[in-house]
């Protein structure tokens, strides 16, 4: 099986989460098996090793489960985009709208350097607006977006029409 297949056979389906009529892709599963774990960061590392990556900026909080590591395997800073009140340092901040609901999401201001190329990692791209607000941070901040990397995309909620006007580099591992 090729590494597609094996995540599509790993992710968990949950009905009605977080609200009835939501069909929550879990995750969590792929973090049980260290061999799948290990192939998708390999995987993703072989993707972004020549494209002049100069940092990966991950969306709390599972943007941080393969983002850090594959900053760490690029040889790239990591930036944490945070939930609001989770940062300690001077931060800028960007309010956005979520499929059910509204949320704030920061950054610290020296995160990036200016004209830095910045990878923004996450877990799943559904709408794009969790997505496309890191890319303001990253914007606000002077540094371009250099991309979106996804481990799992929702194709049928055109997320990546919000994402394009900032990179039309964007990659979902599994795309449902």
């Amino acid at each position: 099986m090729n590494i597609q297949e094996r995540l599509k056979s790993s992710i968990r389906d949950v009905a009605d989460f977080p609200k009835p009529g939501i069909l929550f892709k879990d995750i969590s599963t792929i973090m049980l098996d260290a061999e799948l774990s290990a192939d998708v960061l390999n995987h993703l590392v072989e993707m972004y090793k020549d494209k002049g990556i100069e940092a990966v900026a991950g969306i709390e909080s599972r943007g941080f489960l393969f983002g850090f590591p594959l900053a760490i395997q690029l040889g790239v800073p990591f930036i944490l985009i945070r939930k609001e009140g989770k940062l300690p340092y001077e931060k800028i901040k960007h309010a956005y709208d979520l499929e059910y609901g509204s949320a704030v999401i920061e950054m610290h201001s020296d995160a990036v350097q200016k004209n830095q190329r910045v990878l923004i990692h996450d877990d799943l791209l559904a709408t794009g607006g969790s997505a496309a607000a890191a890319a303001e941070l990253i914007q606000k901040s002077g540094a371009e977006v250099a991309g979106f990397s996804f481990l799992v995309e929702l194709s049928f909620l055109s997320g990546q029409h919000k994402l394009t006007p900032y990179s039309t580099n964007i990659n979902g591992l599994i795309s449902y």
